[in-house]
């Protein structure tokens, strides 16, 4: 890969919750933040770690109300594009596209996050499987929706795990259906990690040194921010912090899941999938990962930081 060539889009990314040219209408600001995940790694909680770090001692609103979700189809783009113009703080944004799809913009500091497959499957689960059958109507019923409509949760978890690691919803993915890959979204960022305006943070690390991984993003961000304020800042982001605040302020939970919040916020820990996937089924994970992932991609995406050079 040549070192000095820039991100470019290579792919449109439309189906049921996705649309990726909502971008096109994104004007950036040169200190605008971009949090990147492919979906259950980590992207509320990353949210709410920069919306913290940027209030400081201030109020910080509800992440809906000043970090859009600006390629999803189901919140009117119009409201998050005129959300984004009237703020004159520092801007949030989350993206769930992978890098062939985002228009990249050297000015602008990309935040992604990763999280084994197998964590992200199991946490998908829950999310997917406790989906409200009002929102798979509303999202399937909303206008302009490419290709086929989004299909409800099988009852079994087998049956998802051995569709969402074969088979991808678009036909240049191999895993992620029914919502978009996992695997090839992790890929595309890391093929430009080298590039100093994208960070690369684990939810391993998150989970295991908070604070240190805070002091990592402030540094990246240029932010200054005091040792007593990462120590403040982590303390209001942990889990059950933010479980107790979502099902507070939260409204649209309700909506899109059955047990609103409560099961939006369900357990953010790592290794549920143990005694749940068999041998076969983890060598299903292992076989898409050597054809979807570069050697230290795969071992990043399991391991977090200890895997990076």
């Amino acid at each position: 890969m040549n070192v000095h060539a820039l991100p470019q889009v290579t792919r449109i990314y439309q189906n049921h919750i996705l649309d990726s040219t909502h971008w096109d209408h994104y004007v950036p600001r040169d200190d605008d933040i971009v949090i990147a995940t492919s979906i259950k790694s980590g992207t509320t909680w990353m949210q709410h770690i920069i919306l913290r770090l940027i209030f400081l001692a201030q109020d910080v609103p509800p992440v809906l109300k000043v970090s859009p979700w600006l390629d999803t189809r189901f919140r009117p783009l119009e409201r998050a594009l005129a959300m984004l113009e009237a703020q004159e703080h520092r801007r949030c944004i989350k993206t769930h596209l992978p890098l062939d799809g985002l228009p990249f913009f050297p000015q602008v500091k990309y935040i992604v996050v990763g999280r084994s497959p197998r964590d992200v499957f199991m946490s998908l689960w829950n999310h997917y499987s406790n989906h409200s059958d009002e929102f798979i109507s509303y999202v399937n019923q909303l206008p302009g929706r490419v290709g086929e409509p989004f299909p409800a949760a099988p009852s079994d978890i087998h049956t998802f795990w051995q569709t969402w690691i074969n088979r991808g919803w678009f036909e240049w993915e191999e895993e992620g259906y029914p919502y978009w890959g996992n695997m090839h979204h992790t890929q595309t960022w890391w093929n430009f990690r080298h590039l100093n305006n994208i960070l690369f943070v684990h939810f391993n690390d998150l989970l295991a040194n908070l604070e240190e991984e805070m002091r990592t993003i402030t540094s990246f961000l240029e932010m200054e921010v005091s040792a007593e304020s990462i120590v403040n800042v982590a303390q209001a982001v942990r889990f059950s912090a933010l479980k107790k605040k979502a099902i507070a302020d939260e409204k649209e939970p309700s909506m899109v899941f059955k047990g609103g919040a409560k099961t939006f916020f369900y357990k953010g820990t790592n290794g549920r999938w143990k005694g749940v996937l068999s041998e076969n089924e983890l060598a299903m994970c292992e076989a898409t990962k050597s054809r979807v992932l570069t050697p230290e991609c795969a071992r990043w995406l399991e391991l977090g930081r200890v895997a990076l050079p």
